[in-house]
């Protein structure tokens, strides 16, 4: 229980074809919502901290805070970098007690992804840290890097073999059409990519961009070996629609539990919906 490695919750998560939810958090609000509503269900889950909370927060500050409640919790939790942007970023999570960290350098060529990826891989699990990579190119904007449609790029089976083989992750990102934010579309998810990339890579594979993704097609991705779902803007929005509508509201008064309890009790249904969706409860 409490706070884990992400190997300890991946594994058999991708062997009972089943996912965990992974939530990005940037201050107290935030963590407490995610793990009420996974102590709720009895599920594991994890907690994402990416650049732009980092610098938000404060890395040292939102990781105290992840960390604390991750050990208090009545479940498993894992304390995740989410796209690493640099490699001195990446290191200080792990110093920090991160018990898991991904590290996106994919928009450079294959080989030089693998080679930095492979140091990378070297130094956390010296420290019993576990790391996720990424192969191929997300859409829309993530830690301030935005990837346009004609700059995504699939993940490719063959490529993803000789990433994981090289590098030693211990779990994968692929790219299959999603893309992070709201779509503006409607989602064009290649289940038939992620099927041949699952048919020859046996660890954790990663979906990024989870919101707004059909629920069928979430459940297809998981019996295809998906086991860690990332959800963002969705879970950014419940507390910021919140704010602004209750202030709308009859009797609404400007104190703290008028201004951030509600917002918080609906991001944890929001994250209840998705643990149940993802782990089959």
């Amino acid at each position: 229980m409490s706070l884990v490695n992400l190997n300890e919750v991946l594994v058999k998560a991708r062997q009972e074809r089943r996912a965990v939810g992974a939530f990005e958090i940037w201050n107290l609000e935030s963590v407490q919502a995610v793990i009420s509503a996974a102590e709720q269900l009895n599920q594991p889950v994890i907690l994402q901290i990416g650049p732009f909370e980092a610098d938000h927060a404060g890395l040292e500050d939102i990781a105290h805070i992840a960390l604390y409640h991750a050990r208090r919790a009545n479940v498993p939790v894992v304390v995740h970098l989410d796209h690493g942007d640099s490699f001195e970023r990446t290191i200080q999570c792990i110093h920090h007690g991160f018990t898991s960290v991904m590290f996106d350098v994919a928009h450079l060529p294959l080989q030089e992804n693998i080679k930095i990826t492979k140091e990378i891989v070297r130094i956390a699990h010296a420290a019993g840290v576990a790391v996720e990579g990424e192969l191929g190119r997300i859409g829309g904007e993530e830690a301030g890097v935005n990837v346009t449609d004609s700059d995504m790029h699939l993940t490719d089976p063959d490529e993803a073999v000789e990433y994981v083989s090289q590098t030693g992750i211990d779990a994968l990102a692929v790219a299959i059409g999603t893309v992070h934010g709201f779509y503006k579309s409607a989602p064009n998810i290649r289940l038939g990519r992620l099927q041949q990339i699952a048919d020859k890579v046996s660890i954790p594979l990663v979906l990024h961009g989870g919101t707004g993704i059909p629920a069928e097609t979430i459940s297809k991705s998981i019996t295809l070996g998906i086991a860690k779902i990332n959800i963002c803007t969705e879970f950014v929005a419940a507390f910021s629609d919140t704010f602004v509508a209750e202030q709308k509201e009859a009797g609404f008064k400007y104190n703290v539990p008028g201004v951030f309890t509600k917002p918080r009790i609906v991001a944890t249904e929001v994250v209840k919906r998705k643990i149940k969706l993802f782990a089959g409860v």
